[in-house]
């Protein structure tokens, strides 16, 4: 019996990127038609995962950090994330190539981690 794990996949994006610059120049008819077009691949890569998607997540917005300074605005690269299951992490990662975040889109990376258990402590 195969045993799969769980995978966090945190898309990232730089809000300063050249290319993140080249798609926010685009006059605004191409981009919409861009984001359409990404849309639709997204939602192909959903329906070709299906089987292997845990929990689909979603679109990330803006961030507050909490700390013993308190709460306060801050920004990242953190764009998206969703929960894959895989036999193994090499597999989970391949479950993102190609995909539609940097192909289409003005995302830099998909970085990929196992969910390890709580320790038991």
């Amino acid at each position: 019996m195969t045993t799969h794990h769980s995978y966090l996949a945190i898309f990232l994006g730089s809000k300063t990127s050249a290319r993140r610059a080249a798609w926010d120049a685009l006059p605004e008819a191409d981009r919409r038609a861009r984001e359409h077009e990404g849309i639709a691949a997204w939602k192909a890569w959903v329906a070709k995962h299906q089987g292997a998607i845990e929990a689909i997540g979603g679109p990330l917005g803006k961030t507050k950090r909490v700390s013993t300074a308190g709460i306060e605005d801050v920004s990242n690269a953190l764009g998206a994330f969703t929960v894959v299951r895989a036999e193994s992490h090499e597999a989970a990662a391949r479950l993102f190539e190609k995909h539609p975040h940097f192909t289409i889109f003005p995302g830099d990376s998909v970085e990929v981690m196992p969910v390890m258990p709580i320790p038991a402590g």
